[in-house]
């Protein structure tokens, strides 16, 4: 499909710079598969879903990814150096998007503060390179010394990180160290929240997937077939997939909380709809004509034009469903991106 069947005008002012407070205060948009949209609070979700549906969401942890660093010790003087690391390939050495990469060359050493140092061993087919750690110590620990929180370049590009973002861009699941980009629907819920769904008799159940930065990359192609996904890690347990899917054949609902859990859910079922235990990279890219096997709803913040997750949301719901649910959230001043509102999405 042409990439630019997904744009659409979004006003500056629509994106969120600091998320609500409280967390479950936030605005909720209802789209069902058909009939009218309805606007609501995220406090207002125990009242769409039926006891012994289950929501799932991802447990993943950011990590303060984002490095400043020198260059040195080559020929014609130091330069900076920008490291977002995006995948971890083993424990000294990460997979990381590099700015100002054409002053960098493979062996350079990148020294960042805090004594904290990595070389540059070599660069892949996209323009990231693999960077090693220097020393014995965790890299966990390394950058909790010299990173910085990875907001996406939309919040970044306006103001400062800052120590608020260490908790604002964690979700109360949060524990499972690996990711550069927060599972951003699950920012709106709140252990009061929590408590209202178990009322309700709503399960949940989670998984982990370690969000990487191209979450964050344009899609540069013209068309969808000729964009690359980049890989994320993720792993579903045998457990977790026995109890959806017998949350499914009781016929209950499996809900997913953002699209990272969607995704990996995707990625683990089989044509049937069974879920089977996952651990391993996926790089599913879903585009409208894909059948959804896993799923019966998600619930999302709202996303960037011309995205893959604004085209995933458009494969279920149909893209005019999707165009009409973003211009109604543009008109009654919903908030946008990571830090904004968020819908609930039950197709047919």
């Amino acid at each position: 499909m042409r990439v630019d069947l997904f744009d659409f005008d979004l006003p500056p002012e629509r994106i969120a710079l600091r998320p609500a407070r409280p967390r479950d205060s936030a605005r909720l948009l209802l789209v069902p598969g058909a009939g009218a949209l309805s606007d609501h609070t995220v406090r207002d979700l125990p009242g769409f879903l039926n006891p012994g549906d289950v929501l799932v969401f991802n447990d993943t942890r950011v990590i303060p990814a984002q490095l400043e660093g020198t260059r040195i010790g080559r020929t014609g003087g130091n330069a900076k150096i920008g490291a977002t690391l995006h995948k971890r390939i083993d424990l000294r050495r990460w997979q990381a998007f590099i700015r100002n990469a054409r002053r960098l060359h493979e062996g350079d050493t990148i020294a960042f503060p805090a004594e904290v140092a990595a070389t540059a061993e070599c660069r892949h087919p996209d323009g990231s390179w693999t960077v090693s750690f220097h020393g014995e110590e965790p890299v966990e620990l390394l950058l909790e010394r010299a990173g910085r929180m990875p907001l996406p370049p939309y919040i970044a590009g306006k103001r400062p990180t800052d120590e608020a973002d260490r908790s604002d861009y964690q979700t109360m699941f949060a524990e499972k160290e690996g990711a550069v980009a927060a599972p951003t629907a699950a920012l709106h819920f709140t252990p009061e929240l929590m408590a209202g769904l178990a009322e309700r008799g709503v399960a949940h159940e989670t998984l982990t997937l370690h969000v990487g930065a191209g979450t964050f990359l344009p899609v540069k192609a013209e068309d969808t077939t000729d964009h690359a996904m980049h890989a994320e890690w993720g792993t579903i347990s045998a457990e977790v997939a026995a109890r959806l899917n017998a949350a499914r054949a009781a016929g209950n609902k499996v809900i997913a909380v953002g699209t990272t859990s969607l995704r990996l859910l995707e990625s683990a079922a089989d044509e049937a709809g069974t879920i089977h235990p996952f651990t391993g990279d996926t790089s599913i890219f879903i585009t409208p004509g894909y059948t959804f096997r896993a799923i019966d709803g998600l619930m999302t913040n709202f996303h960037l034009p011309k995205s893959t997750l604004f085209m995933l949301v458009s494969a279920l719901m149909g893209l005019e469903r999707m165009q009409a649910a973003y211009a109604h959230a543009i008109g009654a001043g919903y908030r946008f991106y990571s830090y904004g509102d968020s819908s609930l999405l039950l197709p047919k």
